[in-house]
């Protein structure tokens, strides 16, 4: 198996947001990630592709935890994330659909960076309803998971204002090429799916009002 690609820590600024707290009993605590890797970012950009399907293999914890690091974890005491963001103001959340990873009871999840874990956000297989959103794109239903990546756009728009949209999809395109540059290192596949009707995937994901989905990046073993 191929060990994990060195992340590229680009600087930013942490900012703390509140979120509910969370029970014992609502709380996974993810593996620590790997730091180091054998595969080079230049082979990783020269093997991604988009896979459409995967085989009922299941992701390990470990993977998920490598992936979800990748994408917006924290690189430093001093807070810095894997991902750079317009004014420290961190804007995107991401929420893991889990169907088919090792230990992990079906369900959605939202991933807190801080704290490198994941806090129970509701029960059940929600890929079908997310199938149903995304104009009946089957195959996501052969995914082992699916990282949801959404924004709450008033942390940016609170200081960039007319910015805001550039500077969330500029972020959020930043954590997707991570994660699925990670998922090469990791010998899994990605695609990304922006054909989805957003009141859908709010629904399915049950979101805040405050946020907006903005891509689905479903992952497996191709």
């Amino acid at each position: 198996m191929m060990r994990p690609l060195l992340a590229i820590v680009l600087p930013t600024v942490l900012l703390v947001t509140p979120m509910r707290s969370a029970t014992a009993q609502d709380t996974i605590r993810l593996p620590a990630p790997a730091t180091r890797g054998a595969v080079s970012l230049e082979e990783t950009l020269r093997a991604r592709r988009s896979v459409r399907g995967f085989t009922d293999e299941a992701l390990t914890l470990a993977q998920l935890s490598q992936l979800l690091w990748a994408a917006q974890g924290i690189t430093d005491a001093e807070g810095h994330r894997t991902a750079p963001s317009a004014g420290a103001r961190y804007p995107i959340e991401l929420y893991v659909v889990a169907a088919n990873v090792s230990g992990l009871p079906a369900g959605v999840y939202k991933y807190r960076p801080r704290e490198h874990d994941l806090v129970r956000h509701l029960d059940g297989d929600r890929r079908s309803r997310l199938v149903e959103a995304a104009v009946r794109q089957d195959w996501i239903l052969t995914a082992a998971a699916v990282v949801a990546i959404t924004s709450v756009d008033e942390r940016t728009r609170a200081r960039y204002r007319d910015r805001t949209e550039r500077y969330v999809a500029i972020e959020a395109g930043h954590v997707g090429q991570s994660l699925c540059l990670q998922a090469v290192a990791l010998g899994l596949g990605t695609t990304v799916v922006g054909a989805f009707q957003d009141d859908s995937v709010t629904s399915a994901l049950s979101l805040e009002r405050s946020e907006r989905p903005i891509v689905l990046i479903p992952v497996g073993k191709p």
